[in-house]
């Protein structure tokens, strides 16, 4: 009980905070590059100069979550109506790459003032104070994707919250030039023990779970990535060494690619970038460079 409590009066004195108008936006001057990074100690935004993003084409096996996303993204830098992206799945297998990649490939669109920004899961309490920021790049004819990274929620957390509000309904909605992508290892972002706990401890117990398991529900596009077989997983590493135009090929490239994953225990696309990135330093390091 006592760490409800804490957690409830933490939220009510960032709210108090946010009406008393502390930590009012300052200007961002958007012309300084297309991706940023919310600093929540800092609370304001920096500017990322470079990342490594690889192009659309080399995310092997990841075709159809590709186009899905793709179009999406295009229809919101158009100003066009487009969902909230939920990209769920296990670890490694492209999620957060390909929201990077179909940020750089929009961004380079006629007409597409698209940033990017990340948000950190544990900053999502610094929404209020970002959206501000947003809502004044409008001036600015900025679009923004929000995006969060390995997005889920323990027992007693209610950041959630914050969330939700973003999403669909609350004060403090999304601006019409905001969307919101996130990824996730769960395709419900709130465990079972929340839910249940939530159930016990509240007067309307099902009106209790039903806010915390819609939470998925707000996003309109849900996309899976599953762990991949070995056919694909060759197919990844293929793409890769294609990619880099690196020496080994055929059978001797096949033949290490699987013995790296047996060793790993695994096979992903992160296996497969792994692997590539140790047999580009072999061959010493020729080849093209992720931008």
């Amino acid at each position: 009980m006592g760490d409800r409590r804490k957690n409830m009066l933490d939220v009510l004195e960032r709210i108090a905070f946010a009406l008393e108008g502390g930590e009012a936006a300052s200007p961002v001057d958007w012309t300084q590059a297309d991706l940023w990074v919310w600093q929540g100690a800092l609370r304001g935004l920096k500017a990322v100069s470079s990342t490594h993003v690889l192009p659309l084409d080399a995310l092997v096996g990841l075709e159809q979550q590709r186009e899905i996303l793709l179009r999406n993204t295009r229809q919101f830098a158009a100003g066009l109506p487009a969902n909230n992206a939920l990209l769920w799945g296990a670890r490694g297998t492209g999620k957060s790459s390909l929201v990077k990649a179909v940020h750089a490939a929009v961004v380079k669109d006629p007409g597409a003032p698209l940033a990017l920004i990340e948000i950190y899961r544990e900053d999502l309490r610094d929404l209020p104070v970002l959206l501000d920021l947003l809502r004044a790049g409008a001036a600015q004819g900025r679009r923004f994707l929000l995006f969060c990274d390995d997005l889920t929620f323990e027992t007693r957390d209610d950041d959630y919250k914050f969330l939700k509000s973003l999403l669909e309904g609350g004060v403090e909605s999304a601006p019409e030039n905001v969307l919101f992508y996130a990824t996730s290892n769960r395709r419900h972002l709130v465990p079972r023990s929340m839910t249940e706990n939530e159930q016990r401890t509240a007067i309307h117990p099902g009106e209790a779970v039903e806010e915390s398991v819609s939470l998925s529900d707000r996003f309109g596009i849900w996309l899976g990535f599953h762990p991949c077989d070995q056919a694909t997983y060759l197919e990844m590493v293929r793409g890769y060494a294609d990619y880099f135009s690196l020496k080994t090929r055929g059978e001797a490239l096949e033949r290490e690619a699987l013995q790296w994953a047996a060793a790993r225990g695994a096979r992903s696309g992160r296996v497969a970038w792994q692997f590539i990135q140790d047999l580009r330093g072999r061959e010493g390091g020729d080849g093209v460079e992720v931008t």
